[in-house]
């Protein structure tokens, strides 16, 4: 008779595959993970040593490792003294609209552990939107907000509508509806007082159109006060925290009321000396110089910083939800962006939901972030344990993207 841990085993197969014993699985498509301390991704205890399989590129099973009759074929791999957790998902990010470039960045991003980027905005071609649809093996996965909405910039980056009424705020949404963005995009800054901001009466319209076609808004902001309006406006997501000042108990109060509402705080350079020793090896040895030569002290940075860090704390404190986000097209930056969340007072524990389950949801991925039955099989095999110190991340030992091992 079979005991109760394989006849688990046998259902986590069969549910999938539709098959009625294990020996008419084709082995060379499952894969047992075995004896790593596993980290889910919603917050919940690591599982310490425990297996998980893999049926092609889903989850099929997760908890404690037991002894299990595997038939000869089936893929065992050892994770004993390893980490496992959720590839990370990065909520803002601008990813270039050259193919070959794109698909690039989409290979590093997966060989630091990143399943998948949206692209917040500034994407004007088609490319972006074809290479979201195809399933390109060792990439993270692509999601685009097409091209962002703001009011006129002179000097600055043409990619946006350059919006003048609140009913060109509703026909750039149209238009960017109709090609199927994943968010739609909202700048809400004038710049160190250079352009004149997006009125509220503008933003309104695009927040109620987009919402009109189901598609959620995420808005750039720099002002408490711009904040504010937004909350009342609707808004989904904000791309970066508020920056202006301390966030004070009104703001916190009318995030409180919106729980839907989600914060990527896309925190900025802390103004520190950085050691940049672990990037030494994965990218070029020149590249790893040049950064550790212009890391220094900057007390302005430093001071920039400890605004956003202290609203974040604030907000996290409040019980707002927080994804993760890096803004720009640095590849590695989301472990960077990892480690001052937990500067800025967030336990590691919660930066791993950030930027896993909380960042999927965000853009929409609801296949990932976790990993669970059912899931897609994307995940970071670590050398150490991340829940102790945040920077652990960044020693990644293996990286699967739907159930494939990633070419690192």
């Amino acid at each position: 008779m079979f005991n109760k841990p394989i006849i688990l085993f046998l259902k986590s197969l069969t549910l999938l595959v539709g098959l009625s014993t294990l020996a008419q699985v084709h082995a060379q498509n499952v894969t047992v993970f075995e004896g790593a301390r596993l980290i889910i991704g919603d917050g919940s205890d690591p599982i310490e040593d425990s297996a998980f399989i893999v049926v092609d590129d889903r989850i099929t099973h997760v908890g404690k490792r037991v002894v299990l009759a595997i038939p000869s074929g089936v893929t065992r791999v050892n994770l004993s003294g390893k980490t496992v957790m959720p590839a990370i998902v990065d909520a803002h990010k601008h990813t270039s609209n050259d193919r070959e470039q794109l698909i690039g960045q989409l290979k590093e991003l997966a060989k630091f552990g990143i399943g998948a980027v949206l692209s917040l905005g500034s994407d004007p071609t088609d490319v972006p939107f074809q290479v979201r649809e195809e399933n390109i093996p060792g990439t993270a996965r692509l999601f685009t907000a097409g091209r962002g909405i703001t009011t006129p910039e002179p000097g600055r980056s043409e990619v946006a509508y350059w919006i003048e009424s609140a009913q060109e705020g509703r026909q750039a949404v149209r238009e960017q509806a109709a090609r199927d963005v994943d968010y739609i995009k909202v700048w809400v800054d004038d710049r160190g007082g250079q352009y004149s901001k997006t009125s509220p009466e503008q933003y309104r319209a695009i927040i109620d159109e987009a919402h009109k076609h189901g598609i959620r808004v995420a808005a750039h902001i720099y002002a408490m006060e711009d904040s504010r309006g937004l909350l009342r406006a609707g808004i989904d997501a904000f791309a970066h925290g508020i920056r202006d000042r301390d966030i004070d108990d009104e703001t916190i109060e009318l995030f409180r009321e919106r729980p839907n509402v989600v914060l990527i705080p896309n925190l900025p350079d802390r103004g520190i000396v950085r050691d940049y020793s672990w990037l030494e090896g994965s990218i070029p040895d020149d590249d790893v110089a040049k950064l550790q030569a212009n890391s220094r002290a900057d007390p302005k940075a430093e001071e920039f910083f400890g605004i956003q860090s202290r609203n974040l704390n604030a907000l996290y404190k409040a019980g707002v939800k927080i994804a993760m986000g890096t803004d720009g097209r640095i590849m590695w930056e989301a472990h960077q962006q990892m480690e001052d969340m937990v500067s800025s007072g967030m336990p590691p524990a919660d930066v791993i939901v950030a930027a896993t389950k909380n960042s999927a949801e965000v853009i929409g991925l609801y296949d990932a972030g976790t990993i669970e039955a059912g899931k897609s099989a994307d995940f970071i095999v670590l050398d150490a344990n991340p829940l102790v110190d945040i920077t652990n991340t960044r020693k990644i030992n293996s990286v699967y993207m739907k159930g494939i091992k990633v070419d690192r």
